[in-house]
């Protein structure tokens, strides 16, 4: 055990650490590099150059004279998949730091520390990108020792292109890290950090032994499920899984025990012995907590049991991914979904669409209110449908957040104008170290779920980060807002929004549609209502065959009556046509400003 390491690296998005771990991987001799980014395996964060999951691999590394077996755990560093970071982080004794030498210190940065303080991890500072022309090293430095309180010397100047520094990282993860702490001969307890599925082999669980040691064949439990399994196969995670005849305490591993099931692995769930049970489970991580909810619908109906099944799948893979099934009268069965943003919600759709061939609809995304009826009596609605008459409602409340900024002195007012204009209210500033400040707002968590988080990024340069958690609810002034096409309400459309935003909004929606919807035979009136009221309107030309073009010379009359016989068919075509609402269409919503 004292020659084993688990540490995680840790980083704001695009600062390099994907591209630090192939080096590290080179230098062990631990695979062959054929293209970059080796542990990015998916074909989404090959292209967008992300990291979506955290990836488990082991290393062996030389070290006076001693072989010590390293395992490390690539991290995302997207705000949206924070939560896969406090997977890796509960299963590691340390961590490096990455920070570019260009950019400095940054918002995710920030929050990923503290996450990995909180579990007492070690964290070695590492500064990549040392080789660029506009590397400034010195200031970096600065920051980190403001941020950590670290010796300079402790600081590791590092290229993840040239590999400058690799060596360095090497030994200070052997020479710092301290080794697992256990005992081997306690009951076995494992943690569960990350599971994926397999169609040959089931569900396959990666785990942490903290105390205790694993035998292939062994008869084991998962606590919170409290169901019991065979050990088929165990072993560890290099580039490809390699089985192994026995884990012991401090081995990060996986185990193959043919689940079927998606529900019965559950992350954060302790494995332990059947035959000698450990006395309690392994205080897991945080539940999740959504912050964004759509509607997810099968374009074909008759798919609606593939699509529960492929987002079970996908759960196993994404353990911040939320479901459950609702209905709606435009679009049939589908499943209301929580994410955590909506980057999280454009991966889980394109995910969808790549792994398991299943093309949805999306709604527009919203949160829950609370509703009180004139009887006194409550009601949780989770989507506008399910909206009681506006005559029976007395008030409805809505969910309120308590918001912590963190930025630099310089950006203070586009973020406080921003955050005012979403109904938000300053409860106080602080300065924290240097030119650094904190924010504290309460905040509707409507008014966030859609944009203000790609808003914020954008006006404070990357340079902000932003946390949240649930401060109760409030009455507020909502009503709700319909999109009609040709007198039919569409709920898909259909959205909660303030009384002060609703005109302009739903005259805005009503442009935007009127681009997106393809012409017919006949006009389509698009209309956005409030109850009754009609607040806004656009209408979609008729498409006109020119039925008279056969005609040349002759009598009137036969023009004539084609045209009426034209005009009889529209008019019977505008009673049975139906208006199809492109996907397009619900994802405008979205991007609406």
């Amino acid at each position: 055990m004292k020659n084993i390491r688990n540490f995680c690296i840790i980083a704001h998005i695009d600062h390099g650490k994907s591209t630090l771990a192939d080096r590290l991987l080179e230098y062990t001799d631990t695979i062959k590099i054929t293209e970059g980014q080796m542990l990015d395996d998916m074909d989404l964060e090959r292209e967008r150059g992300i990291t979506i999951k955290s990836h488990a691999i082991q290393m062996e590394y030389m070290h006076g004279g001693e072989k010590y077996v390293l395992n490390l755990i690539d991290t995302p560093g997207h705000v949206d998949f924070s939560y896969e970071v406090s997977r890796s982080i509960a299963a590691c004794e340390g961590a490096l730091l990455v920070v570019d030498a260009t950019q400095g210190v940054q918002a995710q940065t920030i929050s990923n520390l503290y996450m990995a303080i909180d579990h007492d991890l070690e964290i070695i500072p590492v500064i990549n990108k040392c080789d660029m022309a506009n590397a400034m090293p010195e200031e970096v430095e600065d920051e980190i020792i403001d941020l950590l309180g670290c010796k300079r010397e402790e600081i590791i100047r590092a290229s993840g292109r040239t590999g400058q520094g690799v060596d360095q990282i090497l030994e200070a993860v052997v020479e710092r890290i301290p080794c697992p702490k256990g005992d081997e001969d306690a009951p076995l307890q494992a943690l569960i950090f990350d599971s994926v599925f397999n169609s040959f082999r089931g569900i396959i669980a990666y785990f942490k032994i903290v105390n205790g040691s694993i035998r292939s064949g062994d008869r084991v439990q998962f606590i919170n499920t409290g169901k019991e399994y065979t050990a088929d196969e165990i072993g560890v995670l290099k580039m490809d899984m390699s089985p192994r005849e026995a884990l012991h305490c401090g081995d990060v591993g996986y185990i193959v025990s043919g689940i079927k099931t998606a529900t019965e692995v559950k992350v954060g769930d302790t494995i332990t012995h059947v035959a000698r049970p450990c006395s309690e489970a392994i205080a897991g991580f945080e539940e999740v907590k959504p912050m964004v909810f759509a509607g997810l619908y099968p374009i074909e109906t008759e798919d609606f049991e593939n699509l529960r099944a492929s987002l079970e799948k996908l759960q196993l893979n994404d353990a911040s991914l939320t479901f459950q099934p609702e209905s709606s009268v435009a679009l049939g069965f589908g499943f209301r979904c929580g994410f955590l943003g909506l980057l999280h919600m454009e991966i889980v759709q394109e995910r969808l669409d790549r792994e398991f061939n299943m093309d949805v609809i999306t709604t527009v995304p919203n949160v829950s209110y609370l509703v009180y009826d004139k009887q006194g009596g409550v009601k949780e609605v989770h989507n506008p449908a399910g909206m009681p008459d506006v005559t029976l409602i007395d008030h409805i409340e809505e969910p309120y957040i308590r918001a912590s900024v963190i930025t630099t002195a310089n950006f203070i007012g586009p973020i406080m104008t921003l955050c005012l204009g979403k109904r938000g209210e300053l409860v106080k500033q602080e300065y924290i170290s240097g030119n650094r400040v904190e924010l504290i707002f309460n905040l509707p968590l409507g008014e966030i779920v859609i944009d203000f988080y790609d808003k914020l990024k954008s006006i404070s340069k990357g340079y902000a980060s932003f946390d949240y958690h649930q401060d109760g609810f409030r009455p507020s002034k909502l009503v709700k807002l319909d999109i009609l096409l040709n007198g039919e309400p569409v709920d898909a459309l259909s959205t909660l929004t303030h009384n002060d935003n609703a005109v302009d909004f739903g005259r805005r929606m009503c442009e935007k549609l009127k681009e997106l919807l393809p012409r017919q035979q006949f006009d389509i009136a698009i209309q956005a209502a409030i109850g009754a009221k009609i607040i806004a309107r656009e209408t979609v030309k008729q498409l006109r065959k020119d039925v008279t073009a056969k005609c040349y010379g002759g009598d009137v009359s036969r023009k004539r009556k084609l045209l009426e016989k034209q005009k009889r068919g529209k008019k019977r075509m505008k009673q049975i046509g139906n208006v199809e609402v492109p996907q397009k269409a619900f994802l405008a919503v979205l991007k609406l400003d």
